[in-house]
């Protein structure tokens, strides 16, 4: 066998073994003829958690918009594919209307504490931003939507991408990006507010690990990390949804967020979603779809 064909073997099976890292539940929630790109590495490294994935509608004829996913689990937990199981519909109506779709890792709190994760975010999309072109999309429309520490994590990009806050990039410069529309999932907003709620000698608090300290013993952190301070006039506009019953992330977060983005009139929406906890199916509902789908519509197309 000669050299030339053992390396084109070699790249076809690391293609394959790339590929096949994808988990078959969340590859059959795509449309058939999704185009998968897995495991791309953003960061210049070969840490696992400065991956992402990117899906490209069949027969995408280039320059379409993306919408990037940033998974939940307070800051500490779960992967890039996070989410998606109990929002099929909603990932797939992404695809079907015509969207490029990327999910992003970021490092775990537990391995790094704020603000290693919005670096990262950053970070991701800025490659994204970069490397454009390559995958057919338009880089000067972005949207991001988030889950939980991925709500928080999609809000506080967004709102602080006109702010030029050093500490949010991993070389201290501005990010080349803009976002142009939000969708936020039940993400936390304003982490002085949540005072009342944390448990102040837990270490293993999902609030405590990600500032390596607790609320009270750093407020300074607590209002670097809060979305709601980087609220001003050039925002993009967000569409939100939280579960009225939700115990984890109090739904008056959503609230107070929208009330800092009407002061600053900023364009936005919130759905209370009746009954619904923390997370679930009952956020991937058609009519939440649908005001997604308008959302996207009018500031990202």
């Amino acid at each position: 066998m000669s050299k030339k064909v053992k390396l084109i073997l070699l790249f076809i099976c690391s293609i394959t073994s790339v590929k096949a890292q994808i988990p078959e539940k969340i590859k059959s929630i795509f449309p058939v003829g999704t185009v998968m790109h897995n495991n791309l590495a953003y960061a210049g490294d070969t840490l696992k958690r400065h991956k992402l994935d990117i899906y490209l509608p069949v027969n995408a004829k280039g320059n379409i918009p993306l919408v990037i996913w940033i998974h939940g689990g307070a800051w500490k937990l779960n992967d890039k594919f996070a989410d998606m199981g109990y929002m099929k519909n909603t990932v797939k109506s992404f695809i079907d209307e015509g969207y490029a779709f990327a999910s992003i890792d970021y490092r775990y709190s537990t391995d790094a504490i704020f603000p290693a994760q919005i670096q990262d975010c950053n970070q991701a999309i800025s490659w994204l931003y970069q490397n454009a072109g390559k995958y057919g999309i338009d880089r000067n429309k972005f949207a991001v939507i988030g889950f939980s520490a991925g709500g928080h994590l999609a809000s506080l990009l967004a709102l602080s991408n006109n702010n030029q806050i050093k500490q949010f990039t991993s070389d201290g410069k501005p990010v080349p990006f803009k976002i142009k529309a939000v969708i936020d999932f039940y993400g936390p907003s304003n982490f002085t507010a949540l005072i009342p709620k944390i448990e102040i000698n837990d270490p293993t608090d999902a609030v405590t690990s990600l500032f390596g300290a607790t609320i009270l013993e750093r407020p300074d952190i607590a209002t670097l990390a809060s979305p709601t301070t980087y609220v001003d006039a050039n925002d993009p506009p967000f569409i939100i949804f939280h579960g009225e019953k939700d115990e984890s992330v109090p739904y008056t977060q959503s609230v107070l967020l929208r009330s800092y983005l009407l002061r600053a009139k900023v364009a936005n929406e919130l759905t209370i979603v009746a009954n619904a906890p923390h997370y679930g199916e009952m956020f991937d509902v058609e009519s939440n779809r649908k005001k997604i789908s308008v959302f996207l519509k009018t500031y990202l197309k």
